[in-house]
């Protein structure tokens, strides 16, 4: 065992030091629309392929503001940290309960990706957590649906103050492609206040990280 250790060597990424990590050539990143001063919802894309938009191989797409999600080329406002006295609340660790609110599991299975080695979310003192009594804020995934909306109201308001709310996925943000359904939320911040938005469908687990380090200031650019 220590021999296959040794052979291994370091297997966590060094982000977010150093360069940029780079993804394969078939990630779908920061989209580029075609058609300069385009509006356009990066909220609600899929990132499915379209013939109008090219995939850049940036991962950065975590805002604070949804309005931010909602823009033109030009424009490109990151996530802004948490205020002075949240993080002095908070100290240097962020404990979140995730909330999987009717998600197909997608953009769960990169949540869970982030507690392996090659990222070590625990590195930079966030962990998930089973009770959102032992929590500072929540995760939710999913489009929300009817039957979920009370269970995600109970557990924001058993979650202590102050507390964060971060939006995870295109379902999340704006109800994704059950936006128009019925049974379904145009988005949890309909429901809660919401702080952090990462897009995506599902998000890459490097842009999950990237958001939530903004979020605690550990990335400031």
């Amino acid at each position: 065992m220590l021999m296959t250790r040794l052979q291994q060597g370091r297997r966590t990424i060094a982000f977010p030091k150093g360069k940029l990590p780079v993804l394969p050539p078939r990630y779908r990143g920061q989209p580029i629309i075609a058609g300069s001063g385009e509006s356009w919802d990066l909220g609600q894309m899929t990132f499915s392929p379209d013939e109008n938009v090219t995939y850049s191989p940036d991962f950065r797409m975590a805002v604070s503001k949804r309005e931010d999600l909602r823009r033109s080329l030009e424009v490109c406002e990151l996530a802004q940290g948490l205020t002075k006295e949240m993080k002095q609340l908070f100290g240097r660790s962020l404990k979140l309960r995730q909330v999987s609110a009717g998600g197909c599991n997608a953009c769960e299975l990169d949540l869970n990706v982030l507690n392996t080695v090659v990222f070590d979310l625990s590195r930079f003192g966030i962990q998930f957590v089973a009770s959102p009594r032992h929590a500072d804020g929540i995760v939710v995934t999913g489009p929300v649906p009817r039957n979920m909306k009370d269970a995600l109201i109970k557990t924001y308001e058993a979650t202590p103050e102050p507390k964060i709310v971060i939006a995870v996925g295109t379902c999340a943000i704006s109800g994704g492609i059950f936006a128009k359904g019925p049974e379904h939320s145009c988005g949890v911040d309909a429901i809660l206040p919401v702080d952090l938005y990462i897009p995506g469908c599902p998000p890459h687990p490097l842009t999950i990280l990237d958001g939530l380090l903004r979020l605690i200031k550990k990335i400031k650019i």
